[in-house]
């Protein structure tokens, strides 16, 4: 974190490209951030690794990440050499959708995948443990397929695209876009998870005690966002904020709307954190992850006292 001017506090985040930074878009565009004093710099990361290794080498001060990557990393269980022993989620930024396992036309069965290439973003974290699970559940082992290292969303979707890959996991909208174009929605990871937390926004644990009440402001701001566009009467610039950022249509932006600000199954408006959805996290990586170790409970890989002093400022 740096000081930009008299007052402002500058907040080094860094994302992986898409429609779920929604919220901070809003934030920023809509002056959220800057009424709590807040300068938001957003770096985008081409993967996982490339995300963590910034948070480790003090780079990046908050991360959107998924929620097993904050245990992976903490935990020695991310890639090799990049370790962040005090990692933690402060509050949940995702659909409680569950991803799609998306196959390219003519796959419309899991033996299908047998000899196949699938996409995921990192090999030993995030939804590749989810994906592992999804397809021992069809009935196939680890020899029966690869998994590649493919990079972020955009990257596996512009991959399998080409048909570069079998298959990969999406979350909405990506997994609507790709039905339109002929795509087999395979599965879904609820039939193996009837709960999962997703994207969270994380901090190294001693970066976030030092800087407490930045911390709480840009928290609050997302907050506001959420709410913001949870109101019905701030469709239009919300759907024109979203066509800015992403350089699509409007109808793409109502698209997404509908899934991501699902009243049943869209982003929490009050940010709380799914703690069923970690243990389930936890379940997998407990049985996935590698070197093998026991984990702590759920409660220790998450703050809520950030969140609960961000509500208390509104």
């Amino acid at each position: 974190m740096s000081t930009v001017a008299a007052g402002i506090r500058a907040v080094r985040l860094i994302v992986f490209p898409g429609g779920f930074n929604w919220p901070v878009w809003v934030a920023e565009d809509c002056g959220l951030f800057a009424q709590r004093a807040v300068r938001v710099e957003v770096t985008t990361t081409p993967g996982s690794v490339f995300q963590w290794t910034a948070l480790a080498e003090g780079r990046a001060d908050v991360a959107i990440t998924l929620m097993d990557n904050v245990v992976a990393y903490r935990e020695g269980q991310g890639a090799p050499g990049v370790l962040v022993p005090d990692a933690i989620a402060l509050m949940a930024v995702d659909t409680r959708a569950m991803p799609t396992l998306m196959t390219t036309p003519g796959i419309e069965t899991y033996a299908e995948l047998q000899g196949k290439a699938l996409a995921v973003d990192a090999l030993v974290t995030g939804n590749a443990l989810v994906l592992r699970g999804m397809l021992e559940r069809g009935g196939l082992t680890s020899a029966d397929y690869r998994l590649e290292q493919a990079g972020g969303v955009t990257q596996r979707f512009d991959a399998i695209t080409r048909q570069q890959y079998a298959g990969s996991l999406f979350n909405a909208p990506l997994d609507a876009q790709l039905k339109a174009m002929g795509f087999h929605a395979l599965d879904s990871a609820s039939s193996l998870l009837s709960r999962f937390q997703g994207h969270v926004v994380a901090a190294r644990r001693g970066w976030a005690e030092a800087h407490r009440a930045v911390v709480v402001d840009f928290l609050r701001a997302l907050v506001d966002a959420l709410e913001w566009l949870y109101v019905p009467a701030n469709r239009e610039k919300a759907f024109a904020i979203y066509s800015e950022h992403m350089q699509s249509a409007a109808k793409d932006a109502a698209t997404a709307y509908s899934v991501l600000f699902d009243a049943a199954n869209g982003f929490p408006a009050n940010g709380e954190i799914d703690v069923e959805g970690i243990a389930n996290v936890l379940e997998l990586r407990a049985k996935y992850g590698e070197p093998r170790k026991t984990l702590s409970q759920a409660s220790a890989y998450y703050d809520a006292t950030y969140l609960a002093a961000a509500a208390a400022h509104g």
